[in-house]
């Protein structure tokens, strides 16, 4: 017998075994399966972790908006009144951590130049730094007309990951919103 026939054997051989095992297909689904799962489970977590971020920002901008609103329905407040601005304003992010900064402050429109505003009054939660007092704050064109006055809310939220398997660093989210007083030009404050 020959290299060449021993190897000829030996093809032909293979190729029968190859072929009896052709039709079997016991096998295949749990290789697939075992194929696709990480790939599966990587997406399922991503898509959690993605929509943890996206409630985290959406409820920074709510407590902005609701710390805002309430503020700005006052005509005068008071230390406690803040203090309970601040706790209704931090409920929104439950079950999220609630370790977020918020300032409120009071931005008065100069008399006789709407574009000139001077803060009037501020209050910080969380560890945030309230404004100085009759220091110059830059707002959006057009949100004031001379004597007016516009309530400013600035939030600033660290959102961690709670899985960190995708999102692996902490993300800083901020707002600000503006709201008008309802009841009165200026809302006042008496420590």
């Amino acid at each position: 017998m020959t290299a060449t026939t021993s190897i000829l054997d030996l093809i032909r051989r293979t190729a029968r075994h190859a072929a009896r095992l052709a039709p079997d297909a016991r096998g295949v689904v749990a290789i697939e399966f075992a194929l696709i799962i990480p790939l599966m489970i990587m997406i399922y977590f991503g898509t959690v972790e993605t929509t943890n971020a996206m409630t985290a920002a959406r409820r920074v901008t709510n407590v902005a908006q609701t710390a805002a609103d309430l503020t700005a329905q006052a005509t005068t407040l008071a230390t406690a009144d803040v203090n309970d601005i601040f706790a209704a304003s931090t409920a929104i992010l439950t079950p999220f951590p609630t370790s977020v900064k918020i300032t409120i402050t009071s931005v008065v429109a100069n008399v006789s130049n709407a574009s000139l505003t001077t803060v009037g009054w501020s209050k910080a939660y969380g560890g945030a730094t309230p404004r100085s007092t009759n220091s110059s704050v830059t707002l959006p064109t057009g949100l004031t007309t001379p004597g007016s006055s516009v309530i400013m809310v600035e939030v600033v939220y660290i959102y961690t990951s709670p899985i960190g398997s995708f999102i692996t660093g902490p993300i800083t989210m901020k707002e600000v919103a503006y709201l008008k007083p309802r009841r009165s030009v200026t809302v006042a404050f008496t420590s």
